[in-house]
């Protein structure tokens, strides 16, 4: 990933999980709910001071945080304070398993929490998710999709990529040659080629083959990808590319997306503003406002989120 991953929330100093524990179940108790206090504590500490909260609400009140939470919340709220609430690995397991169950896959999703991760990232979710579900992830994804797409999320998920160590410049232009031979060198695409690159090699080393790609071939992969191939293939390539080479403007423009389409695509918002609170949600806000001109604040604050959910999403972008 380019550039320093600058996230907006990083925890309080002078942290204590008892107190925290005893403010929340004043928030809750009695009549009515003091959400603004649920929204202070909660967006503010990191998941690991959130952890050391649940365990001492269990242990000085014997009952359960999450479950608490949810009996007094509702709507996108209740969604994202649960999702702050769990362990980051067990959230986005619970969502690659809400995106593959019942009728249909939404492949956006799967695309991005798994086209996006580091592979430590990954090797974390595909722990928690057979915990979860007693399942391999990778089986049922297979059973969920098919084809070139489901070859190359199968060699992700299954740990194919690289440590990031150093580069190495020679095997950089190796690959580049490789995909351009793949690709455009030919008639119709070898995507077998483009998927062991691009899910085998580490971050670092697929940002310096893309630069060797655009020496051999006079124009950027991306502008290659979107020529030769289509559908979530092509998306799913493009946001390994863009993330690699700016994961903050990949992620800008699925928020912006989620703003501004027919709607407001409430899951995605949700999931991308907690999952990325911790990691690069300041450089995501910086990508925003570079590329739109507009600040995720204000387009927030204007946009279809209202109450409680719309004030919980704009305090995890941190101060103004």
């Amino acid at each position: 990933m380019t550039g320093p991953r600058e996230p907006t929330v990083v925890g309080v100093a002078n942290f204590n999980a008892a107190e925290d524990a005893a403010a929340l179940r004043a928030a809750m108790k009695g009549f009515g709910t003091d959400e603004q206090a649920i929204i202070d504590i909660l967006t503010t500490r990191s998941n690991a001071q959130r952890q050391e909260i649940s365990k001492a609400f269990t242990r000085e009140y014997g009952r359960d945080l999450i479950e608490d939470l949810k009996s007094e919340l509702g709507g996108h709220f209740e969604d994202v304070i649960v999702a702050l609430m769990l362990p980051p690995e067990e959230y986005l397991c619970k969502e690659l398993n809400k995106c593959m169950e019942g009728l249909g896959t939404d492949e956006s999703v799967l695309i991005e929490i798994l086209c996006t991760r580091t592979k430590k990232e990954i090797a974390d979710i595909v722990q928690a998710y057979e915990r979860l579900y007693d399942r391999p992830l990778a089986e049922h994804m297979c059973s969920e999709t098919s084809g070139d797409f489901r070859r190359l999320l199968t060699l992700i998920v299954t740990g194919a990529r690289d440590e990031e160590a150093g580069v190495d410049p020679a095997r950089a232009a190796e690959c580049a040659q490789q995909l351009y031979d793949a690709g455009e060198a030919k008639w119709g695409t070898d995507e077998e080629v483009f998927n062991k690159i691009l899910a085998h090699e580490s971050f670092a080393q697929l940002r310096l083959i893309f630069e060797e790609y655009k020496n051999i071939a006079g124009r950027t992969i991306e502008q290659a990808i979107k020529s030769e191939v289509d559908g979530e293939l092509k998306d799913a390539y493009s946001a390994i590319v863009e993330c690699v080479e700016n994961a903050g403007a990949w992620f800008a423009a699925r928020l912006r997306d989620a703003v501004l389409g027919v709607g407001t695509d409430d899951a995605r918002l949700v999931r991308v503003l907690t999952s990325r609170a911790e990691i690069d949600l300041a450089t995501i806000k910086r990508e925003y406002e570079r590329l739109y001109d507009k600040t995720l604040r204000s387009e927030l604050e204007q946009g279809e989120t209202s109450g409680d959910y719309k004030r919980a999403l704009v305090a995890l972008l941190g101060p103004a």
